[in-house]
């Protein structure tokens, strides 16, 4: 099944039952009026949601109409919990690098994870807002997932069962922040401004064989002002799977419905000039500091700049018949109205 939220005069917009092939919708409300309400009773709703779902697919729901990507908030328009890993490891050996420093033996056996701000996500075709240039803007493709009820102490297996939807987020980073912020030994705040989701979230059996080990084998694709910038496989190199991620974040605490885990910025590990770039004959990057990460290395110094106002990024992933399957986020940067 696929779900969309469509933007409304609430905050929490209008939950649609979309089609396959993200043609036709249907609006749910004496099923659940949003996704976080069909999340919140999901065992009770998931009946009556296949079958919108199956009559939707065959083309035999009366009540159908277009399915505009452009009218979508993302999926859980806000959410209880929003908690990023960085399960490919490849990125965070080149930050390392980049640093002349090595990755300590305990990031390879326990997942790094912050919590980020979950109250107010942008919609996947919003833009990118920000005062200046200098912040350093930069975007990070990645998957993530949208869980039921979690136990706390909860393990892998038990978590892996918990996962209801799959989505694509942009998880915006302001570089030029990042640093001073660390520095403070309390992680990030100011530098990540608000994520955008794709229109869609799916169930995992969407993905067919795609979906397994709790990983998504398939190309996450990431396109800056027209041009390919990455097409890296999500389910390679991912070294936390989701079930590893969501029992990471409820060893002390219980996950309600609706929480948000991310994998982090999709990284395969390459070689080769600047690591991976696609005109090179690599699969790129999901963000720009890792290619800025390589050219350091290779070069002493970076040499690609973070996005500007009026730059454009576009993420999205298609299945093996290349056809999409989350809808598209695509982002303008524009400077704050009165910066």
């Amino acid at each position: 099944m696929k779900f969309a939220t469509l933007k409304n005069e609430s905050r929490d917009g209008r939950l649609v039952v979309v089609s396959r092939d993200l043609a036709r919708c249907v609006a749910v409300p004496e099923i659940a009026p949003t996704l976080q309400a069909a999340l919140d009773d999901w065992d009770a709703c998931l009946p009556a949601l296949r079958a919108v779902s199956e009559r939707l697919d065959a083309g035999r729901h009366e009540a159908a109409r277009p399915f505009d990507q452009a009218a979508c908030h993302s999926p859980l328009p806000r959410a209880y919990q929003w908690a990023d890993g960085s399960a490919y490891l490849n990125h965070v050996e080149l930050v390392r690098r980049a640093r002349n420093s090595q990755v300590p033996e305990s990031f390879f056996t326990d997942p790094l994870m912050y919590q980020g701000g979950s109250d107010s996500f942008i919609g996947p075709r919003d833009p990118i807002v920000a005062d200046t240039e200098d912040w350093g803007i930069d975007m990070e493709a990645e998957v993530a997932v949208v869980t039921g009820d979690v136990p706390m102490g909860a393990s892998p297996a038990q978590a892996a069962g918990a996962i209801r939807l799959l989505m694509l987020v942009n998880d915006v980073s302001l570089r030029g922040l990042i640093p001073g912020e660390l520095a403070k030994g309390f992680g990030f705040f100011q530098s990540k401004p608000a994520s955008a989701f794709s229109p869609v979230a799916v169930t995992p059996d969407e993905l067919g064989t795609a979906w397994r080990d709790g990983k998504v084998h398939l190309p996450l694709r990431v396109e800056l002002n027209g041009e390919p910038f990455g097409c890296p496989d999500a389910g390679q190199d991912m070294s936390f799977a989701f079930p590893q991620l969501i029992a990471h974040a409820a060893r002390t605490r219980r996950l309600a419905a609706g929480s948000i885990i991310g994998s982090g910025t999709v990284s395969n590990k390459q070689g080769g000039l600047h690591g991976s770039s696609i005109r090179n004959g690599g699969v790129g990057y999901c963000c720009i500091a890792e290619v800025r990460m390589y050219e350091t290395i290779e070069g002493g110094a970076p040499a690609t700049p973070f996005m500007r106002f009026g730059d454009r990024v576009r993420i999205h992933m298609s299945d093996a018949r290349g056809e999409d399957i989350f809808g598209v986020i695509e982002q303008t940067v524009e400077r704050r109205p009165g910066a």
